[in-house]
């Protein structure tokens, strides 16, 4: 067998393809870590090139003639000099045994095993994957697979093992069948890191809501009962200065990025670029060249420990692009960063500043819309490196003027002159939070008395100059009360950004046509530029939305402000406002196509593929206006219609009488849509009827709307099914009337259908 030296070192057995681990230190915690070099290339399966699993503590055990590799419970502890207390914790919660392996061979304090089985193995969780993607039912399979030398290295303080493991399995999925030559065979690359624990030189930093970084923590049961049991820190990189007392110094050891060497340019000037902008923020707080972006040096294995990446990653169909870390649970220490960006991204950019300016007038300058594409990949950059350095989302960014690269950013984009003008689409550098940030996990102090001091400065000042911090916690979800911090939005006033964002739509609408697309584009090809602009409002209405039983609060401690600030809610003339808008965002005005648009787009071209990029059509081959329309009406109404949302209204309504309750609500639905509407506009308001109808029923069969609420709305129902006996000569008025006289009696609404879901939006 060949020897390679390392943190633990190994043997390869070329004849029987088997790795032997040498293992000397027993019982002693190091890292380990699973990842894939190689991926599978779907967005939706999630199993992408480059990423990172999870970071584990380890320990080998030997049992005889037996090794275990047990994962050590790193989520209970007990912080005490006393071995008894300590000893108390380990066997209160249960460690995790991963694998087992049979001795080998022994030579004085050394003991060899043959970790082949393990190395071929699913410790990645592909299967599972696999499976909860509904992709089919896979495991790995050792005939098929091998142990992949070249990647295979020791170094002084990590060992790294790569294979190539190939899954077999039966029934694979639409994704699977989508990115594979052979669906039932998956083969993709696994690696496995040994890494040495890092040394106790690192002070972990105390977590704050309002400090920008995500928590880690673990719970210290020998706290004292005054005190809280979950113990938080920030995760963070280690970086100190050579010189602390100097105003302006360079780091012990700076934080470099490594860019992978596949990108092509100009992608790769721009990405660098972007994450560089990191550099202003350090340098802000006296540091000197302590970030810095390289390209990967040749030879170097991006999934060695060593390296923080920046990777480009190939996928089928566009998709998320998200940073990670390696950290060390102990203590919070980021490790490695390790960077994964969609290169189908800038695609979609690029598309949608096409359907923008439609420039293919004969002239085909798009060099604007290239700008624009880019400029949006190194705010990408710059916004997953952030991730990778511990720092959150934060979405409230751009209400400050777009003061952080953390925020997912709308275009910024003006009419001037009549033309939609691109020009500032997107911010470039470090904002006033970025800076802020880092200033709050990573300048230097020189004791913890002046590290607390400085850190409740910091936020005091940050506060005080009005910068405003909402995270995924009070965003992902549109149902969500946060009447700020909102996804793809610009802008202080969510309202007057909707307007402004609705004016640039109608312009690009009424531009779009054969200038929108290139020579020789097919001209059913159209409809993927149309999507992104009909849809344009999508994000700033889900921020109006959130002004509908909105909260206004913050991320607030117990003696942060000499009186606390606690929580309001959203005016009344806010919040009635932002009803109307959606309403009307559901109108037939709002929601046709110009009829030119749609007598220019003929039936999906022979050779060309229908993708889920395109509206779900009800018509087959043919573009479907209708359904299109459906599908963003019952997008508007499924914002309005959410039962916590519609719990909130019926609550504050009581507290203020300005605001409409749910039976007004739901009245102002069927005035736009029944009571008022006519059959002047191009065939929508038959489609628009039902969805509306179907949305309203929808909503009161939720079983998490409050009683009193559906109550109220019922109220409004019934009034409706009054003033259909009134409309005797109304097409379908009867079927109507027994449809609702079955719910009354069975609680169910036989008249529901599934509305045509919209194409996919973010990211964008």
């Amino acid at each position: 067998m060949s020897r390679h030296d390392g943190y633990i070192p190994f043997y390869y057995d070329s004849e029987n393809d088997k790795i032997f681990l040498e293992i000397t230190d027993f019982d002693q915690p190091l890292l380990f870590l699973s990842s894939m070099p190689q991926g599978v290339g779907s967005n939706d399966i999630g199993l992408d090139r480059g990423q990172l699993g999870d970071t584990r503590i380890i320990e080998f055990e030997r049992y005889g003639n037996k090794v275990l590799l047990k994962q050590l419970n790193t989520q209970y502890r007990a912080d005490s000099d006393n071995p008894a207390e300590k000893a108390s914790i380990d066997e209160a919660f249960a460690d995790s045994v991963l694998a087992g392996f049979t001795v080998a061979a022994v030579d004085g304090d050394k003991v060899l095993i043959d970790y082949t089985p393990y190395l071929l193995s699913d410790v990645h969780g592909i299967s599972t994957a696999l499976f909860q993607s509904e992709q089919g039912n896979f495991a790995p399979d050792a005939s098929r697979s091998g142990v992949f030398l070249p990647r295979s290295k020791g170094f002084k303080k990590n060992t790294e093992l790569e294979a190539l493991v190939t899954f077999g399995g039966k029934n694979a999925g639409d994704y699977v069948r989508q990115v594979t030559p052979d669906p039932d065979s998956i083969s993709v690359h696994l690696h496995h890191s040994f890494i040495e624990l890092p040394d106790d030189n690192y002070t972990p930093r105390p977590y704050h809501p309002y400090s920008g970084y995500w928590k880690r923590g673990y719970y210290d049961y020998a706290t004292a009962i005054s005190e809280p049991i979950e113990k938080r820190f920030i995760t963070r990189h280690r970086l100190t200065k050579k010189d602390p007392e100097a105003k302006t110094s360079e780091a012990v050891k700076p934080i470099v990025y490594y860019l992978d060497p596949g990108i092509p340019e100009p992608v790769m000037s721009a990405l660098k670029e972007g994450a560089s902008w990191w550099d202003q923020a350090f340098e802000a707080i006296g540091y000197q060249n302590a970030f810095q972006v390289k390209v990967l040096p040749e030879g170097a294995d991006p999934m060695d420990v060593r390296y923080n990446m920046i990777n480009w990653v190939h996928r089928a169909t566009r998709g998320w692009s998200y940073g990670s870390s390696v950290v060390d649970p102990r203590t919070g220490e980021i490790i490695k960063g390790n960077v994964t960006l969609g290169s189908l991204r800038v695609r979609q950019d690029y598309l949608i500043a096409l359907g923008l300016t439609s420039p293919f007038d004969g002239q085909h300058a798009t060099e604007a819309q290239k700008e624009m594409a880019l400029a949006r990949i190194r705010q990408l950059s710059a916004h997953e490196v952030g991730h990778t350095l511990g720092i959150a989302h934060n979405f409230a960014a751009s209400e400050n003027g777009r003061e952080s690269v953390m925020d997912y950013p709308h275009p910024k984009l003006s009419v001037e002159n009549g033309n939609i003008v691109l020009d500032d689409a997107y911010d470039t550098g470090m904002g006033e939070w970025d800076k802020y940030t880092i200033a709050f996990g990573y300048q230097n102090y020189p004791n913890a008395k002046a590290e607390q001091e400085g850190l409740a400065k910091a936020i005091a000042e940050t506060r005080a100059s009005g910068l405003k911090f909402k995270t995924d916690w009070d965003t992902r979800s549109s149902s969500y009360p946060s009447s700020n911090g909102h996804m793809w939005d610009n802008g202080d006033d969510p309202l007057a950004a909707y307007e402004d964002i609705v004016a640039v739509r109608e312009l690009a609408l009424k531009r779009l046509g054969i200038n929108s697309i290139p020579d020789n584009a097919t001209l059913s090809s159209l409809e993927n530029v149309v999507v992104p602009i009909y849809l344009l409002h999508r994000y700033q209405l889900e921020a109006v939305a959130k002004q509908v039983g909105g909260l206004v609060y913050e991320y607030e401690r117990k003696g942060d402000y000499s009186k606390p600030v606690g929580q309001t809610m959203v005016t009344p003339q806010s919040q009635e406002k932002a009803i109307q808008q959606l309403l009307a965002a559901t109108s037939p005005a709002f929601l046709q196509f110009p009829e030119g648009l749609i007598r220019l787009i003929p039936p999906t071209a022979f050779g060309d593929d229908l993708t889920r990029e395109e509206f779900n059509s009800r018509m087959g081959l043919a573009f479907d206006p209708l359904s299109a329309a459906e599908s963003a009406a019952d997008f508007s109404f499924s914002l309005l219609l959410n039962p916590e949302r519609l719990n909130r209204l019926s609550w504050q309504a009581t507290q203020a009488k300005a605001l409409p309750d749910l039976e007004q609500l739901v009245n102002q639905i069927f005035t736009m849509h029944w009571y008022r509407a006519d059959n002047s506009d191009s065939g929508l308001n038959p489609r628009l009827r039902m969805v509306a109808l179907n949305a309203v029923m929808r909503a009161l069969q939720n079983p998490d709307l409050a009683p009193e609420a559906k109550l109220a709305m019922e109220s409004a129902v019934a009034e409706f099914e009054e003033w259909l006996d009134d409309e005797s000569k109304l097409p379908g008025s009867s079927i109507l009337q027994n449809q609702l006289e079955a719910y009354w009696e069975t609680g169910k609404w036989a008249g529901a259908f599934e509305v045509k879901p919209l194409p996919p939006g973010s990211p964008i």
